[in-house]
């Protein structure tokens, strides 16, 4: 290959300017393949932290810690933008990073989640104005939704159920086992429980995507159902638009990098695939507990 040919490549490549999308796990890339779905034509970083996972349980500084760490790395491959695809990081850690992290040397870099785009519209999915979200023990605890939900649609009651048990459940495959029923039906009585006049059910978890049709499957006919992916896809599509400076600097040659922080990239890619919906090679990111 020419040397300058070669130089040619290499500037290309360092200059990519990727959209950075980053999950605790592998639930995350059910939101990533609908942004890729809705704007295909970008570069994306997809980065996922399946080593500390899950988050779900831990403490708001140790989220935080994670969260921002993986954001950074992300930041260092180029990423201007960077989508907190993860409920857990977005209830409990992004707005620390966009008050206290990101102004000063990261001023110019951009760091969105899925609550608040989700908070937005979901209110016009209900009939009755009474709707149950379903997420993981960190995101009920932070009663982001609800706080959320309240500012856009203030006459909408908000329920919620942690579902601790469903992510784990995901993540080692047993999402489409019958085991899993008994787990899905638990909790869902439990939250209908609440009120029996519920009508919509948001999936208040990137990965309990795999499990909507069983969820589905023990509510009344007629029930909504809500995942977050294409909510999502279609609020940064809107953003994109509204925010030129953040979409000019952003690269379009269709490049999808893959990186998670365990290092048995092939289970990682056996599971990601799945939630993804076609075939992934992943990279070894190291990042200490």
């Amino acid at each position: 290959m020419p040397q300058a040919f070669a130089f040619f490549i290499f500037a290309v490549m360092q200059s990519n300017k990727p959209i950075g999308v980053f999950d605790s796990g592998l639930g995350g890339l059910t939101v990533f393949r609908s942004i890729v779905e809705q704007l295909p034509g970008y570069d994306y970083i997809y980065f996922g932290d399946n080593k500390r996972a899950p988050y779900g349980d831990r403490s708001f500084n140790t989220i935080h810690q994670y969260t921002w760490e993986c954001v950074q790395w992300l930041f260092n491959q180029g990423c201007p933008l960077v989508i907190l695809a993860c409920n857990t990081a977005s209830a409990k850690a992004l707005r620390t990073i966009q008050q206290r992290n990101l102004p000063g040397v990261y001023h110019d870099k951009r760091v969105l989640g899925v609550i608040r785009p989700t908070a937005e519209v979901i209110g016009n999915y209900t009939q009755t104005k009474q709707i149950g979200v379903l997420g993981t023990n960190g995101t009920v605890k932070s009663e982001s939704y609800v706080i959320e939900i309240n500012k856009f649609f203030p006459d909408v009651k908000v329920y919620q159920q942690a579902c601790p048990l469903w992510v784990p459940l995901i993540e080692n495959g047993e999402y489409d086992k019958p085991g899993a029923d008994y787990y899905v039906k638990e909790y869902l009585e439990q939250i209908m429980a609440q009120s029996a006049d519920i009508d919509t059910m948001l999936l208040a978890c990137t990965h309990y995507p795999l499990l909507q049709s069983k969820i589905q499957a023990y509510l009344p006919a007629g029930f909504t159902v809500v995942a977050q992916g294409d909510i999502v896809a279609y609020s940064l599509v809107d953003y994109l638009k509204r925010h030129a400076e953040i979409e000019e600097q952003l690269t379009q040659n269709g490049t999808r990098k893959f990186y998670t922080t365990t290092d048995d990239t092939e289970d990682f890619d056996r599971h990601a695939s799945l939630f993804f919906g076609d075939v992934i090679k992943s990279s070894f990111v190291s990042m200490k507990e």
